[in-house]
């Protein structure tokens, strides 16, 4: 790599907590906005950019150069239109996800088309390299869905933008799994069926990227400057000694999906610290001579900032990205001059 540096920004899942990181990447580049060599979008600064559920979606939208403040406003803008109607848990999402798709695609696919001058963008079209995990119930494995950064990658660079957005995003039990269609550069009509939310294996998509980038790009460990932006996490603990740890437990008591918050964080959770390890080394032995740049942006909830993965109200969904305006101020100058420079 001539000692030039493999940049990587990584996006958690998380559903509409995703105003978290669109919020810390829109202050992000008001702060680009003054730069004298024209890089002022966020993608021109990265050589991937890996995205889970929400954070793929917004991976792919910052790739196709959609500013980020754009993300943010579709996000609390059309919240309520997403998540309003949520179907009663007794007659409605006993047989059928929680919320419908319809209005979530048409906005994603408008806003991808409105950055491409209007033409559909596919994969292809991205202007840096993404990587966006799904789950494949056709075949029964994880997925991840790429540019062609490859000689071997034929596939996926084909497959309509928004459709990739939709497949990363469809979180078991608040949508459908994903099915649609298209057709390929080539004219080939090709099912795209049944696609689930990458967060059921990686919600924290940071070890992804780390692997792309070794074995795809060939880039050495220590060239690597990786920033991991993460959606607020709550520790999920229980020490009640409680004799019902049913359905009804892990599915409903509270109106929380423990079960769903449980497999989500406890992935992006290993995750984060098998990097840590990597980084910094077993116990932070290396932690004075760090293997590669890494910087993680998270923030810990409680139960008075907490919200759902399909939170609807405006003011609850601002006070929560304003959580990521408040780590920006703590963490501007180090961001700024380890990852944009």
């Amino acid at each position: 790599m001539n000692n030039k540096k493999f940049k990587i920004l990584s996006i958690d899942g998380g559903g509409i907590k995703g105003v978290f990181p669109a919020m810390f990447l829109m202050l992000l580049e008001d702060e680009l906005k003054n730069r004298s060599d024209g890089k002022t979008k966020i993608y021109q600064h990265f050589d991937l950019i890996a995205g889970t559920s929400t954070g793929g979606i917004i991976a792919i939208a910052l790739a196709l150069g959609i500013p980020a403040k754009e993300i943010y406003h579709l996000y609390l803008d059309n919240a309520k239109s997403i998540f309003g109607n949520k179907r009663s848990f007794l007659f409605g999402q006993f047989r059928s996800s929680a919320h419908e798709r319809d209005h979530l695609e048409t906005l994603v696919r408008n806003k991808f088309k409105e950055a491409n001058g209007a033409v559909e963008p596919r994969l292809k079209d991205c202007k840096t390299h993404v990587c966006i995990p799904i789950y494949d119930l056709i075949q029964g494995n994880p997925s991840v869905l790429k540019t062609k950064y490859h000689p071997a990658f034929e596939r996926d660079y084909h497959i309509p933008a928004y459709q990739v957005a939709m497949a990363t995003s469809a979180a078991p039990t608040y949508f459908d799994p994903y099915t649609t269609e298209y057709v390929d550069l080539n004219g080939t009509k090709k099912d795209f069926v049944n696609k689930v939310d990458g967060g059921v294996m990686a919600n924290n998509p940071t070890l992804v990227a780390f692997l792309e980038a070794i074995k795809a790009f060939k880039v050495e460990i220590s060239d690597l400057e990786i920033l991991s932006l993460g959606t607020g996490y709550k520790n999920f603990t229980d020490g009640n000694s409680r004799k019902r740890w049913g359905l009804y437990y892990w599915m409903r008591k509270d109106k929380r999906l423990r079960l769903i918050d449980l497999f989500m964080q406890s992935q992006s959770q290993l995750v984060a610290n098998y990097i840590s390890l990597l980084y910094q080394g077993i116990d932070k032995t290396e932690k004075e001579n760090p293997n590669f740049v890494y910087d993680r942006i998270e923030v810990q909830l409680n139960e008075d900032n907490y919200i759902d993965m399909d939170e609807s109200d405006t003011t609850k969904i601002k006070n929560f990205a304003e959580l990521a305006s408040i780590k920006y101020q703590h963490n501007r100058s180090s961001i700024l001059n380890k990852h944009f420079y």
